[in-house]
């Protein structure tokens, strides 16, 4: 007799995972603006404080947003790629695969940041996409060329290390060494350097540059060890979820105790806040497959997951399309009479029109694979 517990069909897609990726998605396409507009209209100040980032140093949840995807694509690499080595497709092939697919988010990063509308003259090069193109794609050669979990697992400790040495211990000329600011800190001086286009704050920092964007491989590389511990044949599911929930614990704690010394900064891409984020991912990813794909709810995560199936196409819509219009045109005549009550529905007519058509996407069996 099978145990029920085992997953002995690895190629399986992971329903949570769709989930959780279309968890994350919802607040950067629209979730988020409700939930502000929630805040504003009934004083609960703590909630729309949680949907904007930290000015600087700290973390709240919308800081998680960009990290957690980055982490979610690190956990595909293993299905995607092992099976493939596992069929002895060249490691060549597989590297050269993930270089186009790097090379085609940089691209549509670009077009996310108006490039192609404004003009390249002194324009934003980098961008969210290229970040998760840059670090996916040495995530993925890592998984290609270094096989043993051990390995990885130096990898990981070397690049939170060494990113962590050139953020407290390298000096920037004319500030020194260990100066976290926008003007002292490391990354700003290799983005003023290297970065072309202009770079996001003040053309000083760029928080998707550089070095944040190579730094960033930490966290979608823990991505890739959830997917090694989702993938193993012979592991049950709740030691799945408690090697999961282990991982995150232990990341969390780890970068609690760095940021006594070396602060949780996203927008220089701290190695102590790829710890604290891709522990939380770990931690969401546990708790999304233990009652998804362990216990076998899947109805009320079907809402994300037809956005998480086709995750990067609505991240460019919502940005090309002027959605709130749309809402407008279909639900104007209940909200204008509102006045300033009219905003949450017009909100929710915005997120209703994105879910029906990424809804009739999936019915069509259309997603924009990269």
């Amino acid at each position: 007799m099978t145990n029920k517990t085992t997953r002995t069909e690895p190629k399986k897609r992971l329903y949570s995972l769709d989930a959780l990726r279309g968890f994350d998605m919802l607040w950067i396409t629209g979730g988020g603006w409700l939930a502000s507009t929630i805040s504003q209209k009934t004083s609960i100040d703590w909630l729309g404080e949680q949907m904007n980032h930290v000015p600087w140093e700290g973390f709240r949840f919308f800081d998680l947003i960009f990290p957690l995807f980055m982490f979610i694509s690190g956990v595909a690499i293993p299905f995607a790629i092992k099976s493939r080595l596992e069929k002895n497709v060249p490691k060549k092939s597989l590297a050269w695969k993930a270089f186009k697919r790097m090379v085609v988010l940089i691209l549509l990063g670009l077009l996310y940041n108006g490039t192609f509308k404004n003009g390249f003259t002194d324009g934003r090069i980098a961008s969210v996409l290229g970040q998760i193109g840059i670090a996916y794609f040495f995530a993925s050669l890592i998984v290609i060329y270094f096989k043993s979990f051990k390995s990885r697992l130096i990898w990981l400790a070397g690049i939170l290390t060494g990113f962590g040495i050139l953020h407290l211990l390298v000096p920037v000329p004319g500030h020194g060494a260990g100066v976290l600011t926008i003007e002292g800190s490391f990354n700003s001086f290799i983005d003023q350097m290297l970065l072309p286009g202009k770079p996001y704050f003040d053309g000083i920092l760029d928080p998707e540059g550089i070095i944040s964007s190579l730094s960033a491989t930490a966290v979608t590389l823990m991505g890739t060890i959830a997917g090694n511990i989702l993938r193993k044949r012979k592991t049950t599911d709740w030691q799945k979820i408690g090697y999961l929930a282990a991982s995150g614990a232990a990341a969390i704690v780890l970068a609690l105790l760095l940021s006594t010394f070396y602060p949780i900064i996203k927008n220089i891409w701290t190695s102590s806040f790829n710890l604290l984020t891709g522990g939380i991912s770990f931690l969401l990813l546990a708790f999304f497959y233990m009652i998804i794909d362990h216990w076998g709810f899947k109805s009320w995560a079907f809402y994300f997951r037809v956005i998480g199936m086709n995750s990067i196409f609505v991240y460019l819509f919502t940005r090309i399309v002027d959605v709130t219009n749309v809402s407008q045109f279909f639900i104007g005549w209940i909200t204008k009479p509102m006045g300033d009550a009219g905003q949450i529905p017009m909100i929710l007519g915005y997120l209703a029109f994105v879910w029906l058509m990424l809804y009739y996407m999936y019915k069509k069996n259309i997603f924009l694979r990269v």
